[in-house]
């Protein structure tokens, strides 16, 4: 039997949830562990180099890291072990090429967005005021106070005392969906439908499904801290989160696959890595999915009855086709921006392939690739099971590796030529390209069927459903985007604060 090693703390996976996690305990005092199964931290906030680019795995579009307020979670996580980033700030956060020749962009600038809105609805103007004023106050409550476990009474009632306004505004916005509150104000279908796409921009379904306390945050944010690209690319985010880590007396270890969560008498106590080393710690918190977690990782242990009920709640989200290109710098037109969203039909909105999204962090930060050429990285949800190889159990829609590239080769020339619409030449300008699937993202992240997270299958009430870090299985948490509040980088930092505050007034580092 391997020599079992003892921590205060093991998490599972380096995700962005998993790293904050893992830093505020180990700045507490606590001797943590990480355990990553690949070669880099950050899971879907890493990077890959090719051909002298470095690409950042998913979105480049980065809230948190802003200097004011308590919403600037990704910057409180570097700052609380003493690691910093250079940032640069976006002045436009997306520029929408919609149906109906709704071609918007949504500036730092807050009046200057609502100004660009109203010109194309101006007889919702009063609306369009009232429902966006509304995501404020979500957000100025956010705002105003620590943003740490809700699962912890005494801090419940320490920001009761000391904010009492804005947590009764809170569970106000708690149960509500973003749909209802876009109603109230607004009755144009057409306005209806781009706030639809303002929430599956970031939460992957439409208004009437998604929470307002996380649009609030989103809506409002993006004019307040703004959309900061980090220098360097979206995985020095990671990389600063690992040295303030092992800075503070924390480890990491990469290549650990961990194929068990080893449980006795109830209690998670350790984890057994694929090259049968085991390690044992107080608290064990797995950035995995919960679906990876309770079903692959508990295969000893009958799924908690709480874990069953949320799967009936909530589906794996999509996974993406992603195009990673490299062009001539000719390509984009004068005053491209940044990000972009393409949609030319809105029945096709949640349809696989029908929203295409595109991000080019060269136009922040040049150094991502060689002289005289720009990044952009385009992708667009897919499923799955749409993508299958000829070794899963699902014979009649599967792939064989032929079939697979071919389809691969397919579906990049479809969304390319799409785009020649917003850059034209796109494809005679192409110097790199790499295509990823959802097996890639299933592969390289270790999520299962490459998701990014949960989403709601039916309308639900908010927030209300979303699991917090503890789960069923006493010693054992789960943080990321299967916890609350769900999606996006800002989100899971948010969940590794929850995480980490829970564990350390557990174990008595608070």
């Amino acid at each position: 039997m391997p020599l079992m090693q003892k921590f205060d703390v093991i998490i599972i996976g380096s995700g962005i949830g998993g790293l904050v996690t893992a830093t505020q305990l180990a700045a507490k005092g606590a001797k943590v562990l990480v355990l990553e199964r690949y070669l880099i931290p950050g899971g879907s906030a890493g990077y890959f180099e090719r051909q002298g680019y470095r690409f950042d795995v998913g979105a480049s579009m980065i809230f948190g890291l802003g200097h004011d307020g308590t919403t600037n979670l990704l910057t409180r996580a570097l700052s609380a072990v003493n690691v910093s980033l250079e940032t640069i700030p976006d002045p436009v956060q997306i520029h929408y090429h919609l149906p109906n020749g709704l071609n918007l962009k949504v500036y730092r600038a807050y009046e200057k967005f609502l100004d660009a809105l109203t010109a194309y609805f101006p007889h919702e103007s009063r609306g369009i005021r009232s429902f966006y004023d509304e995501c404020w106050k979500v957000f100025n409550c956010l705002n105003s106070m620590d943003l740490l476990s809700l699962e912890e009474p005494r801090y419940l009632m320490r920001v009761f005392l000391q904010h009492p306004l804005a947590c009764l505004g809170l569970a106000k916005y708690l149960p509500q969906n973003v749909g209802h509150l876009a109603r109230r104000y607004i009755q144009d279908p057409q306005l209806l439908k781009f706030i639809d796409m303002e929430c599956y921009c970031w939460s992957v379904v439409p208004a009437n499904m998604t929470p307002m306390i996380n649009a609030g945050m989103v809506f409002s944010d993006r004019h307040y801290g703004g959309v900061n690209y980090p220098k360097g690319g979206v995985g020095q985010i990671a990389q600063k989160l690992v040295e303030g880590l092992v800075a503070a007396g924390g480890k990491i270890q990469y290549r650990a696959r961990v194929t068990e969560i080893l449980i006795e008498d109830g209690i998670a106590v350790g984890v057994l890595l694929a090259d049968n080393q085991i390690y044992r710690a107080k608290r064990i918190v797995s950035n995995a999915t919960r679906w990876d977690t309770f079903e692959k990782l508990l295969v000893q242990q009958e799924m908690p009855l709480n874990e069953k009920k949320w799967q009936q709640r909530y589906e794996k989200s999509p996974s993406f086709l992603s195009l990673h290109m490299g062009v001539k710098a000719e390509v984009l037109p004068r005053g491209t921006e940044c990000h972009h969203i393409s949609l030319e039909d809105w029945e096709k909105m949640t349809a696989p392939g029908g929203t295409i999204f595109v991000s080019i962090p060269t136009l922040l930060d040049p150094d991502l690739a060689p002289p005289g050429y720009h990044i952009i990285h385009t992708f667009t949800p897919q499923w799955y099971a749409d993508w299958r190889s000829a070794n899963s159990r699902c014979a009649p829609q599967s792939l064989s590796p032929s079939e697979y590239e071919a389809k691969k080769k397919v579906a990049a020339s479809s969304i390319i030529n799409r785009l020649e619409k917003i850059f034209p030449g796109l494809n005679a300008g192409l110097d790199c390209l790499e295509v990823g699937t959802p097996r890639t993202h299933r592969r390289f992240l270790g999520r299962q069927d490459g998701t990014y997270g949960p989403i709601p299958r039916r309308k639900l009430h908010g927030l209300l459903g979303m699991p917090f870090n503890r789960t069923a299985i006493k010693g054992l948490y789960c943080v990321g985007d299967s916890t609350f509040p769900g999606q996006g980088l800002n989100a899971v930092a948010f969940s590794g604060f929850a995480c980490a505050h829970r564990i350390a007034v557990d174990l008595g580092f608070s």
